[in-house]
């Protein structure tokens, strides 16, 4: 499989993307910032702030390659060899607590020794549970992933549980999604299932944000929202700098930290020992940050 087809592939899905997302906002546009990378590749990060829906927003392409640090190679387990990655990232954080925070990856990783495979993921963190938004965005995700193999859904998902997982909180970060990694297969025509497996989670994540922007940013909320908001998006900020793979593998092969950064909310905040009241909405939410629940079969 050629990287090159791959990576074009990849900048389509961003440019999809963000046509998607600006026809929804109404208002705000994505600036782009293209960027070279010293060690070799670059990319082009697209911010969008200040929007009508959406506060702050990043839509990032790139394609990177050198020499292989040593901590990844460490880490990875991984013979000495040049590598190239590519990938399309986002983060979004709305201006209406009633609209979640998404996040979607997609992504390629090759070594000059042959080593490739592909990994991504589509998670979403509300800041207040609707859990029929919940299980509208699992079995949409579910649908996808039985396209191509009735065994991804569940394994993915359990993976995306324990991945994007706070331990020194004991809570998911959000309702979770799922999660993939090192997808591989020697067999050429295994390998481009699985890389237009990658691609339909690339071209799901417009259609459901797009449902969550019209149907949530209109609904009522107040200071006290605002204020739970906050506190979330410190969630995760916490999950993103002290447990992300990703963060730190753009960190530790010299990427731009701009880029790497994009995840970050506009604003959060953190209260010591907050504690919601039993039974407000804020608690109710904190009671499904959990690992395993079953979505797609929950009886609402």
């Amino acid at each position: 499989m050629d990287k090159s087809i791959i990576t074009e592939d990849f900048k389509k899905i961003q440019d999809y993307i963000c046509a998607e997302l600006e026809s929804e906002d109404g208002q705000g546009r994505f600036r782009e910032d293209l960027w070279k990378r010293p060690e070799g590749g670059g990319g082009r990060t697209r911010i969008f702030e200040n929007g009508k829906i959406i506060e702050k927003g990043g839509v990032a392409f790139s394609a990177v390659e050198g020499p292989t640090p040593e901590k990844i190679l460490k880490k990875l387990q991984l013979e000495q060899a040049d590598f190239y990655a590519t990938g399309v990232s986002i983060v979004l954080h709305p201006h209406n607590p009633m609209v979640p925070i998404i996040h979607m990856n997609i992504r390629y990783f090759e070594m000059s020794n042959g080593v490739r495979w592909f990994g991504g993921g589509i998670d979403l963190t509300p800041h207040y549970v609707d859990q029929a938004d919940a299980v509208y965005f699992h079995k949409l995700v579910k649908e996808t992933c039985d396209q191509f193999d009735e065994g991804y859904y569940p394994k993915f998902k359990k993976w995306a549980d324990d991945y994007f997982f706070i331990k020194h909180r004991n809570e998911t970060r959000g309702i979770g999604g799922i999660f993939f990694d090192r997808l591989n297969d020697q067999d050429e025509g295994k390998m481009l299932d699985i890389f237009n497996f990658v691609k339909s989670i690339g071209y799901l994540f417009p259609k459901i944000y797009r449902h969550f922007m019209e149907k949530n940013h209109m609904l009522p909320f107040g200071e006290r929202q605002k204020k739970w908001q906050a506190l979330r998006r410190g969630r995760y900020v916490e999950f993103n700098l002290v447990w992300d793979a990703g963060t730190k593998f753009g960190l530790d092969t010299n990427g731009r930290t701009e880029s790497i950064l994009m995840s970050m909310p506009p604003e959060a905040n953190w209260e010591y020992m907050h504690q919601p009241d039993e039974g407000s909405p804020e608690w109710d939410t904190l009671n499904c940050l959990k690992k395993d629940v079953d979505w797609v079969n929950i009886k609402l």
